[in-house]
């Protein structure tokens, strides 16, 4: 992962993953749901089989690990590093380690996709606290291989990657709370805001490797390791500015399709305790205005006036 390429397909993985559970978030606190609803797939893709309930979230944690594992072990196209061990070496060296490093953080991540994807369609009772806690594991073994990850690095790359494992410890210890704690409205958005800065930060990561102004970044600068922790923390206000757009672009959604929902006059009207001929003539104009269908004859209104007082 230690390219341009590498660094951007976990980024915008990550980045698009936030900004579609923010949306999410946003809803549910304007329509004050108990629940987060993540969208399921249509019926004619997820078919009857084993997978019957499959939403959105579960194909993109296990889509986007799979050309993650690919890219580690033959992207460019020509090369092989399937291999962990070097046969014949006579000392039997490991191989590859940041490649197998990447490869075991995507797969936690597939784990995670593969867990929401059965826990949806067979474990609807306890299925959250599974999903919250697979999800917690991938975190938490990201933080392990980055701890490895920036041994023999440069003190700059040393510096982007502790960075790197803030946002990936709270989010890991949120979904910790959120497993015994489920469904409460503050961790939504706790979460909603640290997958928003864990992806910008993936980003700014991308931007080191091709800066703007040509020039690249100088690891034995040390100004150049303040402006990174400075930019770090324009990244937390930038990701909590995101947050607030998305959630006032679906307020502005909600009020506008719930006005489209509401039918102008479709109202109950009180029925009147006593009926006579123009009221009832007034409440069947009003009926065939509003719905447009005949309604059957009128009976007797003196006779149902006798019923009433028998």
């Amino acid at each position: 992962m230690g390219t341009l390429e590498g660094h951007l397909l976990p980024g915008a993985g990550f980045l698009l993953y936030s900004f579609y559970y923010s949306v999410l978030t946003s809803l549910a606190l304007l329509q004050e749901q108990k629940a987060l609803k993540h969208p399921l797939l249509p019926r004619k893709l997820r078919g009857h089989g084993l997978f019957r309930q499959v939403s959105y979230e579960a194909l993109v944690k296990v889509v986007v690990p799979v050309f993650g594992i690919i890219g580690e072990y033959f992207y460019p196209l020509g090369v092989n590093r399937v291999q962990m061990i070097d046969w014949k070496d006579p000392r039997r060296p490991f191989v590859f380690k940041d490649n197998w490093q990447h490869v075991t953080m995507f797969g936690f991540f597939l784990l995670s996709g593969v867990v929401d994807m059965v826990s949806q369609t067979h474990l609807e009772r306890w299925g959250v606290k599974l999903q919250r806690a697979a999800e917690a594991l991938a975190f938490y073994v990201l933080i392990l291989l980055m701890v490895t990850h920036i041994e023999n690095k440069s003190s700059l790359e040393i510096r982007v990657h502790l960075l790197l494992m803030v946002p990936s410890f709270l989010l890991a210890l949120v979904l910790t709370v959120e497993v015994w704690v489920p469904n409460h409205p503050p961790i939504w958005v706790l979460k909603s805001w640290l997958g928003l800065v864990l992806g910008n930060w993936m980003m700014q990561i991308c931007e080191m490797y091709v800066p703007p102004t040509g020039q690249p970044w100088r690891a034995d600068d040390p100004t150049d390791h303040a402006f990174l922790t400075i930019f770090f923390c324009w990244h937390l206000a930038l990701a909590a500015a995101l947050f607030i757009t998305i959630y006032g672009l679906c307020s502005l959604w909600h009020c506008r399709y719930s006005s489209w929902t509401k039918t102008p006059g479709a109202r109950y009207q009180r029925c009147p305790m006593e009926f006579n001929g123009e009221e009832l003539e007034k409440l069947k104009a009003d009926a065939l205005s509003q719905n447009g269908v005949v309604l059957p004859e009128t009976p007797d209104v003196q006779t149902g006036a006798n019923d009433r007082d028998v």
